[in-house]
């Protein structure tokens, strides 16, 4: 049976195997257990699981700052695409951003991605050529695996 229900870290060894083996999804430090942990915790009710009986087959991390939300690490398994899990997943996230008063969500996608920005396009979100994305690594270098 799919169902859908709030992420949590006894999800961690599933989402983390979901997230190594679905191209286009940078994994750091960041999607260590502690600090996805602190995620949960800074966003609670804002992540999801979609499930096939107790196997986890999509995922979606939502947070935001108090003014615009982000989704992070939108994926489903690719024995399950195609099939609306990814779409569930983000309207449940974006019904409940929309809940607490978020009127706008921001994702990144990596520019090589075509699938992930067609995706994206096809459900209504637009690119913002006049912004560029400027990140600084604050402690140390991050390495993202991809």
């Amino acid at each position: 049976m799919i169902n859908i229900r709030l992420m949590g870290m006894g999800d961690y060894p599933q989402l983390i195997d979901l997230w190594s083996n679905t191209e286009n999804i940078g994994l750091s430090e960041a999607d260590s257990p502690v600090n996805l942990d602190a995620f949960l915790k800074r966003n609670p009710g804002l992540s999801f699981v979609i499930l096939d009986d107790d196997k986890i087959i999509g995922a979606v991390l939502g947070g935001h700052d108090g003014r615009r939300g982000a989704i992070y690490h939108l994926a489903v398994n690719r024995e399950y695409r195609n099939n609306g899990y990814g779409q569930a997943l983000l309207t449940q996230c974006m019904e409940t951003f929309a809940e607490i008063g978020i009127e706008r969500c921001h994702i990144h996608v990596y520019a090589d991605n075509q699938s992930g920005l067609d995706f994206w396009q096809k459900k209504g979100w637009f690119t913002r050529p006049e912004l560029v994305l400027l990140s600084k690594d604050i402690s140390r270098p991050v390495k993202i695996s991809r």
